[in-house]
């Protein structure tokens, strides 16, 4: 149903690695299965968004989706429904015109009965009145039993405060309050990466106590970003310079997070600037 929430369908799609084609005719379905023999390395998952505006070729869909599977492809067919109240609001607030272009509430009753074979033929009704968007994608991924648990893009990255926050951090956490390697002349040329300076740090009760809670921290609230729906999430460790402490950090995080199954990757930003200091 148009206003039901198919292009957040298609952009939650897009974040499971599929490929997405919005209001492809169903005419031309023949011609884009084509492009699979060449194509299969980015055409293995592929969602195709299909509405009212396909017009008369909505009647060919049963034919279509019937060829489909008879060539050996496994196709599912969600169908997204909304009450008329959630509709209507939805269209009050966006001010689109509806597909149809009648009265908006002639409109709804119209594409209901247009669409009735169509719903008919869905694997799952998905009903989006009163859903947020995480919960919306949580749907998506049970329905089509994709392993979406941890699987946001997490980025744990270092940083010098005297170089500036970095403009995508979502969480930032400071790290000067801890013992500063760079005082101790046989660790101040090296980095957080050098196993002596990790070394000198977790000897620091300080050090590991911010591990252990900082961590729990993370470990308890990232699957709540995870179950709104965030692909993307950066953390950013940031200490004076981004040489020894937030590397340290970050890096320690990164290897513990992914032990707990997260898919973590660490990022040092100014860490090749600290290096080109060096005389």
């Amino acid at each position: 149903m148009s206003g039901a929430g198919k292009s957040q369908v298609l952009k939650s799609f897009e974040d499971f690695g599929f490929y997405c084609v919005d209001n492809l005719p169903i005419a031309l379905l023949p011609h884009f299965l084509r492009l699979y023999p060449e194509g299969r390395n980015f055409l293995q998952r592929v969602a195709l968004g299909i509405d009212i505006r396909e017009g008369v070729w909505l009647k060919d869909f049963s034919c279509a989706l019937e060829g489909l599977r008879k060539k050996g492809f496994q196709c599912k067919v969600l169908f997204l429904e909304a009450s008329d109240s959630a509709l209507l609001q939805r269209f009050s607030e966006t001010r689109h015109r509806h597909p149809l272009g009648k009265a908006l509430s002639r409109s709804i009753v119209e594409e209901r009965r247009r669409l009735t074979e169509m719903k008919a033929l869905a694997d799952k009704v998905i009903d989006t009145s009163n859903m947020t968007l995480g919960e919306l994608k949580e749907t998506l991924s049970k329905t089509l039993e994709i392993k979406k648990a941890r699987e946001m893009g997490l980025v744990i990255t270092s940083f010098g405060y005297k170089y500036g926050l970095p403009m995508d951090a979502d969480l930032v956490m400071d790290v000067r309050f801890l013992p500063n390697p760079n005082y101790h002349p046989s660790l101040k040329p090296r980095t957080g990466l050098d196993s002596p300076v990790r070394r000198f740090l977790l000897k620091q009760p300080l050090t590991r106590k911010f591990l252990g809670q900082f961590l729990r921290f993370l470990a308890t609230f990232l699957p709540q970003y995870i179950q709104e729906g965030k692909s993307y999430l950066t953390v950013a460790v940031g200490c004076t310079g981004g040489r020894h402490r937030s590397v340290a950090m970050a890096h320690l995080l990164t290897q513990r997070l992914k032990r707990r199954g997260f898919a973590a990757r660490e990022f040092h930003r100014d860490l090749e600037k600290e290096r080109s200091r060096e005389p």
